[in-house]
């Protein structure tokens, strides 16, 4: 209780710019502080609530992300090593970028349907809620042929055209009527974008700390 106590007490101070950090001598205000910093940085990652939350996650996700993906080596992008997103199979990096191009495409092909009054077969036609693992495989196979320059080039277009999408809506569109079933718009772009940019690059990480050649 003391601690936690200290750690409101320190976040009110800071904000008041009363102390700094790493000024502090005494061992529970720094481990306050400490907590308080984690804190601030837990409120920054938070689910976002409107349209510039929005493409602010996306924006930051998928830079992270990049950075990430562009150190690889291409001969290593092929090479299925990575847990797949159906149960027991193994994917590439090219597929996983593949992956998170097909989400992107489904956003914007559920979008266009919407707007054009066309229904929309939610995920795929063809495809359940159920049966993500098989859509993902269908992703994969969609962008085989794409050298990894070409899928990372295919990603920025992907992104950059979600972004103007959001962009196109107002904050009442995305985020105060119910969009598909009882989840808005904004909520489905999310769920979609910046969560799997984020959950990549955890795996793209992951990854990485097995192999000595790359940082």
């Amino acid at each position: 209780m003391a601690v936690q106590w200290l750690v409101q007490a320190l976040c009110f101070y800071q904000r008041l710019y009363l102390t700094d950090r790493e000024s502090l001598r005494n061992r529970h205000l720094r481990v306050a502080a400490n907590r308080c910093a984690s804190y601030n940085q837990n409120q920054q990652m938070a689910i976002p609530k409107n349209k510039e939350e929005l493409i602010f996650e996306i924006k930051n996700n998928y830079s992270k992300l990049k950075k990430d993906l562009e150190t690889i080596p291409t001969e290593l992008t092929k090479e299925k090593e990575l847990d797949g997103h159906a149960k027991e199979t193994k994917m590439s990096i090219s597929d996983l970028v593949a992956y998170l191009i097909g989400w992107g495409e489904l956003v914007l092909k559920w979008n266009h349907k919407k707007e054009n009054g066309e229904k929309v077969d939610f995920p795929e036609t063809g495809y359940k809620w159920n049966e993500l693992g098989k859509l993902a495989q269908k992703f994969y196979s969609d962008y085989e042929n794409l050298d990894y320059s070409d899928l990372l080039n295919k990603l920025d277009q992907t992104v950059d055209k979600i972004l103007k999408l959001i962009e196109s809506n107002t904050n009442k569109e995305l985020y105060e009527n119910a969009w598909y079933d009882k989840w808005t718009k904004g909520k489905m772009i999310q769920f979609n974008t910046s969560s799997p940019y984020k959950n990549a690059r955890s795996r793209v990480r992951k990854w990485k700390k097995t192999l000595k050649t790359i940082n």
